[in-house]
């Protein structure tokens, strides 16, 4: 700003009407007609001076100055009055204020000054006099090369009545040119400006117009040369410059805030008059595209992280951190440690910083181990695996033995010396010994691999996939043929039935997706999706909001739409669109109709909560993620109501009407935000400020109050940063036994922050922020807000869901048990845990709310979980098992899996290189089922037992047992069927030749085969060799290599993940097709094999029973042993007639896999 005043401003002394205090004489006139305005400070004293200049202030407060000041009052930003800082200074209430550095005495500069303005009160100007006309510009008082002040004065006509505004008025002015003698600058039009950086050409004049992103008028924009400001744009977004040469050399530079800065060259030309039209593109906030990658390295040797992080501007500044702790001379993208030793373990993480802002990485691990210590324990550890219900072993009293595991943590393997960002191989800790072992069992031994020695090694190559369906929020109506972008680019479509399935790209740290409805029925939604690092599946079901329907405005009027969605309570939220707001894309203003649609998302309605945008995040000042909290968000669309054409809008205000600010300290915190769909993360459009306004007929309400701009981005949130965090610790399981090798890991939990109620006036309907996580191996940690002073501040709902299945919470009454729930008392009773159907054992059972109370500090039983401060998430990720938490369940109790080489379908890493894998090849997972009828007047457990068949290393040995249940024909009594996984045939681990796997089909209990499949005896026959068949109580054969189908009563499908692949088998058998899908068994459909069972019940435990008692309990034969679990359930067996799958949800997924 400084530029444009020159090194020295000259002023002849003249009388101002106030000149840093106020004359006594004048007291009675300002309390009477005139106030002072704030104190503004826009400039600061480096370079030239401190200028602050009226100009300027008024660009950045608008109309916070009035038209005319009286006076000005200049005091420094230590409140010390000017006029006793002893410095040379200069103002005038038309001009500003300005102190120049070279006028003050040796080695000294200007302090940094604030100023105020003297104005009119409003109620004064109603009895204002007349002013005179202005005398004529007085002459430049300015030497060569210098800037002065030209004044120009009048009087006022009345005596008696005070006129408004100022006497005197200036106006820079620029001195004679200096003559320069050391210029080595040439020009080839004009001739050298006085500071030898520029050309100037006295007879030409540049004319510009400048938009803003959208096509929005740029006012204020500032069009710079050389760094040096040459003039600010107008109302009309219009700058006009004199003297510049168009000799296509000269370079401009055009800024606005909130917007990228734009360099353009002035084109050659021979015309007296050049014009330049200039659209600006808004300012991309700093984003992460890789964070740092964690390592393992052996003392001695070197590792490198690195942060790639992207913008517009790009980063000009990096600094990394040590555990917290600024890293001194480390200033560089990459970050090189060499000779590693032990005091150099711990976290990095990396701090990138632009003109918009900074962000910071996530933190990555450096681990440093000895160099002769073993990179990964050699010890196995305790896995525990079930066995099948004929082989209880005495020896441990249970059904149970531990196979052992190794933890599928990173180590340091052989490593080249080169210095990457991302190692080149990946080395984990694996298995690098396994025995064989016999258990036995009811007349017959049971083999089963258990690991002996763990190592390191390369990792097992997964993929990350996610999948689901895209539906409406209101009726589950799905969004067809919709597409899916990701970075701006489509990736991918959803299906007739809103299916979708993604493998996630390698690298991937957020993965920020956005749906696109091409019917235009639903808003375009963007979700960052969560999924598994370490590969897998993670099924998704994205709600979407329903479009509202548009209303036609006049936009040559002011139009105001009330947005608010829940019934008999007032509009939330009313948007003011002035007159003449709307433009086309390419700046020109529409005067058509205009078809307005704003889609509002009411939190006041807890059901839209699984509908909202993104993830309710933010970077803040200083780089790091915070989280909002929500008070509602809404969808744009405008359009011409002829072509249809998408319409933008400037200098819409918005009013949230504050009552529905239930938290008064919200009040002052309160931002208008804008989401990036690119990134998923909300950015601040601007504040806003209370007023009160009457609303036509209404009482006066007082209303918050923002202006916004709407351009390219369509979506805004009125928010608030919360800064109350903690976590909540769940884990989710396979069973009610809550072992910790019976964990589920890649379950979706989800927490829906509810408006605080106890304390608080509010709607307890009201949700504020939703979260989701998903399971690992020890649980998941889910932010949500809390409070210490008052416990029942906050409360939240909590639900999990696995592959569109929600999962059961533990149940709080009849019986309330801590030890089930995971939590103890007290503090349980302060969280005031309460399963959804409490109080009415009609709801479903699939959630339970708390009290999200922080856990204080000074009481021991608080520190343990399930809650914890957000500081300590690194604590609750790492929790023990002991240490407490909240549990869900997914009963299994139609089917029971054994493998001989044990593998977690949740954890690709788990998978062990044997020929005996049940999964012969991660990442390509092939899962095989046949359907059988059964003819009896009872569900019949019925065994696969899998061995190998042709290949000589695994030929009689056991690949695994599966056991299923039948499930009952809705319309025939005794009529049931089955559909039961088989080993597949087909390569081994090291794809060197093909196993047909030898499998054998036994029911349970006195059956005997009725009938077989004739195309599938056919193909049986054909491809040789042909398994006996002489016993008719089961059924043999060697699985077939081909994917068949329902006419052979065979299903097969090939999946990148095994749950995945076993959900689309599931679901076609039961449909009894090779390409549809069904939740009701069809027991005449696409069959294979039909048994006749006898009448006889089986009187000893099923093994569904036997699986559902606790580790270590006996069962016994004849009905004595049963539980009263066991009974319960045999009850419930019997109302199974109309029974749908409990376990299995194919309707929801993709279609079309083979």
């Amino acid at each position: 700003m400084d530029q444009m005043w020159g090194q020295t401003v000259r002023m002849s002394q003249r009388s101002l009407l106030l000149f840093l205090g106020i004359t006594t004489t004048l007291a009675i006139t300002v309390q009477d007609n005139y106030e002072w305005t704030t104190w503004f400070n826009v400039d600061h004293p480096g370079g030239r001076g401190d200028y602050e200049q009226l100009e300027a202030i008024r660009f950045y407060y608008h109309s916070r100055v009035c038209e005319t000041p009286r006076a000005i009052e200049a005091r420094t930003t230590e409140w010390v009055p000017a006029r006793e800082t002893g410095e040379t200074v200069h103002a005038d209430p038309t001009v500003g204020f300005w102190c120049i550095n070279e006028e003050q005495g040796p080695g000294s500069n200007c302090s940094n000054y604030a100023v105020r303005f003297l104005c009119p009160k409003v109620s004064s100007l109603n009895n204002q006099g007349t002013w005179k006309p202005w005398s004529d510009w007085s002459p430049c008082p300015a030497l060569c090369g210098q800037v002065g002040v030209q004044l120009r004065h009048r009087s006022c006509q009345s005596q008696s009545i005070l006129c408004s505004g100022p006497k005197i008025e200036g106006k820079p002015c620029n001195g004679p040119e200096c003559i320069n003698t050391d210029c080595s600058l040439h020009c080839v039009l004009g001739r050298v400006n006085v500071d030898c950086d520029a050309c100037m050409c006295e007879e030409h004049i540049l004319l510009g117009s400048v938009r803003s992103a959208g096509g929005l008028i740029a006012q204020g924009a500032t069009i710079l040369r050389a760094g040096k400001l040459l003039t600010i744009t107008d109302h009309n977004g219009h700058f006009r410059i004199p003297g510049i040469c168009p000799d296509g050399n000269t370079t401009l530079t055009i800024g606005l805030q909130g917007h990228a800065t734009h360099s353009v060259i002035v084109p050659n030309s021979a015309e007296r008059t050049s014009v330049l039209s200039v659209t600006l593109k808004r300012a991309e906030k700093l984003y992460v595209l890789s964070n740092p990658e964690s390592k393992v390295r052996k003392e001695g040797q070197s590792a490198a992280f690195c942060c790639k992080v992207t913008g517009t501007p790009e980063p000009d500044k990096y600094q990394w951190f040590h555990n917290n702790s600024l890293m001194e001379m480390q200033t560089e993208s990459t970050l090189v440690l060499k000779d590693l030793h032990p005091e150099q373990v711990g976290e990095y993480y990396c701090r990138a910083s632009a003109p918009s802002g900074a962000i910071k990485t996530k933190p990555a691990t450096l681990k440093i181990i000895g160099r002769d210590e073993h990179s990964c324990s050699p010890q196995p550890e305790s896995h525990l695996i079930r066995l099948p219900h004929d082989c209880y072993q005495n020896s441990t009293d249970s059904f149970y033995y531990d196979v052992g595991k190794c933890p599928s943590s990173s180590c340091a393997g052989l490593l080249d010396n080169t210095i990457r960002c991302k190692d080149k191989v990946a080395y984990c800790c694996g298995v690098t010994k396994m025995e064989e072992r016999q258990l036995t069992c009811q007349g017959y031994q049971l083999s089963t691999m258990a690991v002996t020695e763990c190592g390191c090694q390369k990792c097992v190559d997964t993929k990350a996939i996610v999948y689901g369906r895209a539906i409406a929020g209101d009726n589950g109506e799905p969004m067809r043929f919709g597409h899916i972008f990701m970075n701006g680019v489509r990736i991918s479509r959803t299906g007739y039935k809103g299916t979708f399935t993604i493998q996630v790209p390698p690298d991937t740290e957020r993965l920020v997706l956005t749906f696109v409805d091409n019917l235009q029925k639903f808003v375009n939604t963007t979700k960052v999706l969560q999924f598994k690092t370490n590969g897998g599946a993670v099924y998704h079901e994205i709600k979407l909001l329903r479009k509202k329907a548009p209303v036609t405005i006049n936009p040559l009027e002011t139009n105001t739409l009330e947005l608010g969605e829940v019934e008999g309570q007032e509009a939330m939220v009313q948007l003011q669109i002035p007159p003449h707001s709307f433009y086309k894309e390419n700046g020109e203003v529409f005067t058509g109709k205009v078809n307005a649609s704003v889609t509002f998302l009411d939190p006041r309605d807890v059901s839209t909560a699984a509908a909202a945008q993104s993830d309710l995040n933010f970077i803040g000042d200083e780089g790091d993620t915070l989280p909002l909290r929500t008070y509602g968000m809404f969808s744009v669309d405008f359009r011409g109501e002829e072509n249809n054409e998408p319409l933008n809008a400037g200098q819409v205000k918005v009013f949230l009407d504050s009552a529905q600010v239930q938290m008064s300290e919200h009040l002052n915190t309160m931002k208008l935000w804008s989401l990036n769909p690119e990134t998923g993360l909300w950015e601040e459009e601007g504040s806003l400020q209370l007023d009160k306004k009457k609303r036509g007929k209404r009482e006066e309400r007082t209303f918050l109050i923002g202006n916004m701009e709407i351009r390219e981005r369509r979506l805004f949130n009125l928010d608030v940063p919360e800064n109350r965090r903690c976590y909540v610790k769940v884990r989710t399981f396979r069973s009610e036994r809550f072992m910790p090798s019976e964990q589920v890991g890649g379950v979706v939990v989800s927490l829906i922050n509810m408006e605080p109620t106890p304390g608080y006036s509010s709607n307890p309907r009201a949700w504020g922020r939703f979260d989701s996580v998903i399971t690992g191996p020890n649980g998941a940690c889910l932010p949500a807000f809390c409070d210490e002073q008052k416990p029942d501040a906050y409360s939240a709902y909590v639900m999990a869901n696995l592959g569109g299945e929600e999962l059961e919470a533990v149940p709080s009454a009849p019986k309330f048990n801590p030890n089930q729930i995971g939590v103890p008392q007290p503090y349980l009773q302060k969280l005031n845990y309460r399963r959804s159907d409490h109080e009415d054992p009609r709801v479903k059972k699939t959630a339970f709310s708390i009290n999200v109370a922080k856990p204080s500090p000074n009481t021991a039983e608080e520190g343990n979980g399930p809650v914890y401060a957000f500081e300590n998430l690194k604590q609750c990720e790492e929790a023990p098992f002991s240490a407490a938490h909240f549990r869900f369940t997914r009963v299994e109790g139609d089917r029971y899996d054994y493998n001989t080489v044990a593998f977690n379908e949740d954890d690709p890493m788990s998978w062990t290189e044997d020929y005996l894998s049940w999964w012969p090849k991660p990442m390509e997972y092939r899962a095989c089922y046949i359907k059988i009828k059964m003819s009896s007047p009872h569900e019949i457990n019925v065994r696969s037992r899998n061995m190998g068949g042709t290949h000589p290393k695994t030929i009689g040995q056991l690949y695994g047992l599966r056991d299923t249940r039948s499930i009952r024909d809705m319309d025939q009594a005794n009529v049931s069927a089955v559909c039961l996984e088989f080993k597949c045939s087909g390569m081994l681990y090291d794809q060197d030749r093909v196993d047909r796997s030898l499998v054998k089909v036994i029911p349970q209990g006195s059956c005997k085969r009725d009938h077989v499949n004739s195309m599938l005896q056919e193909y049986l026959v054909n491809h040789l060799p042909l398994a006996v068949n002489n016993d008719t109580n089961e059924f043999t054969m060697l699985a077939p290599l081909d994917p068949l189908g329902h006419n052979y009563g065979i299903y097969t499908v090939t999946d990148q993940d095994p749950r995945t692949a076993k959900e689309i088998a599931l679901g076609r058998c039961f449909d009894g097709t090779s390409d549809g899908t069904s939740r009701v068994m069809k027991t005449n459909e696409g069959v294979a094999l039909t048994f006749t069972c006898g009448d006889r019940e089986v009187t000893r435990q099923s093994v569904f029973q036997a699986l559902q008692s606790p580790q270590g309990q006996t069962i016994t034969t004849g009905g004595q042993g049963e539980s009263r679990k066991g009974r319960r359930r045999q009850r419930a067996n019997a109302l199974r007639s109309s029974r749908k799958r409990s376990t299995r949800n194919p309707e929801r997924r993709t279609q079309g896999r083979s």
